[in-house]
């Protein structure tokens, strides 16, 4: 049988071995997080102003309006002035080029699934970081706790002091992480959903005969949910 005090040895030098590591891993996501921060402003100041229902109603008859006429490009462009994403921008195009097409429905249908995707995977960054900040900074705390308690066995007030500055230290920036990626995901939820609901009006008015309205105003599809 294994003696007790080898068990708690092995214990204590892994979590020694990650020490390094989990800081690393701290000030990378940092590093991410303040790129994920930047890329958010910038997202931010091209949504200064929501597109209103009428500007969209406009916007998506003009758009029918010249598909029908086979005038893609107007068409093109007249959606375009509603994309708020690049994103956004290029799935308007998919289905401006899918009109006509055969199976056009249910290419535009695929069209909205693979934006719900994509906006779905740009969350999951800083979701992800939601949960990971917080734990680094929890790893990054309780590390550094062996060896303080340590020097204070010691009477080593040098020691304690080093090793609980750092366990702080990393403590903070694992809960800042946390809430500035929390922050960004709950606003860009927001957003993507709103993204998506527009884009279901665009593919209904693009299809009328399929909604049962003659005007894309009549009739606005029902959401299945928030991205």
């Amino acid at each position: 049988m294994i003696p007790q005090a080898d068990i708690e040895n092995v214990l204590f030098h892994l979590a020694n071995v990650l020490r390094v590591p989990v800081f690393v891993a701290a000030i990378l996501a940092l590093i991410f997080m303040l790129f994920e921060l930047g890329s958010f402003v910038f997202e931010l100041t091209n949504r200064r102003r929501r597109i209103g229902f009428r500007r969209l109603d406009q916007a998506a008859a003009a758009a029918l309006e010249a598909l029908r006429r086979d005038d893609r490009p107007t068409a093109t462009r007249a959606l375009s002035a509603l994309g708020s994403s690049g994103m956004m921008v290029e799935t308007l195009g998919e289905l401006t080029a899918q009109y006509g097409q055969p199976a056009a429905p249910d290419r535009m249908a695929k069209c909205l699934a693979d934006f719900d995707l994509a906006s779905l995977q740009r969350l999951e960054r800083t979701r992800l970081l939601v949960r990971f900040g917080p734990a680094l900074g929890l790893m990054g705390t309780l590390i550094p706790l062996s060896p303080a308690l340590a020097g204070l066995a010691k009477g080593d007030v040098t020691q304690l002091s080093d090793n609980l500055r750092v366990a702080f230290s990393v403590t903070v920036l694992g809960l800042l992480i946390g809430a500035v990626a929390f922050a960004i995901s709950l606003v860009r939820d927001r957003f993507y959903a709103q993204d998506l609901s527009d884009l279901e009006y665009i593919v209904a008015a693009l299809n009328p005969e399929d909604s049962g309205s003659s005007h894309p105003g009549d009739v606005a599809p029902p959401l299945p949910g928030h991205v």
